[in-house]
């Protein structure tokens, strides 16, 4: 999709713990669209600290955080973006002149999908996954009004942390969802998340998901997530993670390059990325 590299190309990076082909596809065809001369590429990383700091000495413009660098990239950083501490999870760093700021565009992604898909704020939530993204997804739940919901924490995780997020918004944490009203389900959690352990994992029981009106799934990869499948086929409304991912990388992208990409040129790109 580059027309050229040479040594005036700016770099631009992802780091996931399985890094996937999305954030390459959507950057790289917006590049090419505008005439920019950026480069994107996904990696992993064994050891986070030195990573950024090779962000920092190599002069990459910036970097997309996923699980599980979200929180731990967080002491590496030289600013941190009102954005990103409010939640203390960062999901972009932005690099000016050897400065690295953390910012976090998945917080206005969900609360740009919540306004925009007019979902009732009366609706009772219930919200697997208290991470990075579970930290932005619950803080734009009740930014956005929800007051009526809990953090769930099935056995065998981590119920400390979940229970830290859900008395920072005055939401309480559940192990199980039986005998409880959710009509509005958000998975933030890796479950059904490919190349992971749990990939063909359910994030929620499926009374439960037949109990609700709205599954809500971060999760982008893959788009038919199987709490996406499961919710279509019972009936449910679906926000689907591959929307999420359109509109934070479009966030990222102002962020980069100062550049805007009209709406039409958002569809065109997200659609390549998920259609290889």
């Amino acid at each position: 999709m580059v027309n050229r590299i040479d040594r005036d190309t700016l770099l631009c990076i992802s780091l996931a713990a399985r890094p996937g082909n999305h954030g390459n596809r959507f950057h790289n065809f917006l590049y090419d669209a505008l005439g920019l001369n950026f480069v994107y590429k996904s990696f992993t990383s064994s050891d986070i600290g030195a990573t950024i700091g090779g962000i920092r000495s190599l002069g990459i413009r910036g970097a997309s955080v996923s699980m599980p660098y979200k929180e731990s990239c967080m002491a590496f950083l030289d600013r941190i973006d009102p954005s990103a501490a409010v939640i203390d999870s960062v999901n972009t760093i932005v690099n000016d002149d050897g400065v690295l700021t953390g910012y976090n565009t998945d917080y206005l992604a969900v609360r740009g999908m919540l306004d925009d898909h007019d979902v009732d704020r009366s609706l009772p939530f219930a919200l697997l996954g208290s991470g990075g993204m579970g930290k932005a997804v619950l803080a734009a739940l009740v930014d956005a009004g929800f007051a009526d919901g809990v953090v769930l924490v099935p056995q065998g995780r981590d119920v400390a942390r979940g229970q830290a997020l859900a008395a920072r918004y005055g939401v309480d944490v559940v192990r199980t969802l039986v005998g409880r009203e959710s009509t509005l389900l958000v998975n933030a959690s890796p479950v059904g998340m490919a190349g992971g352990p749990e990939a063909g994992e359910v994030a929620f029981g499926e009374a439960a998901v037949r109990a609700a009106r709205i599954a809500f799934d971060v999760v982008y990869l893959p788009v038919a997530t199987p709490l996406v499948q499961l919710a279509t086929s019972v009936g449910l409304e679906v926000l689907r993670g591959d929307e999420v991912m359109a509109r934070q990388a479009a966030e990222q992208f102002v962020l980069y390059t100062g550049v805007r990409p009209s709406p039409d040129q958002i569809t065109q790109a997200e659609h390549y990325a998920t259609h290889p």
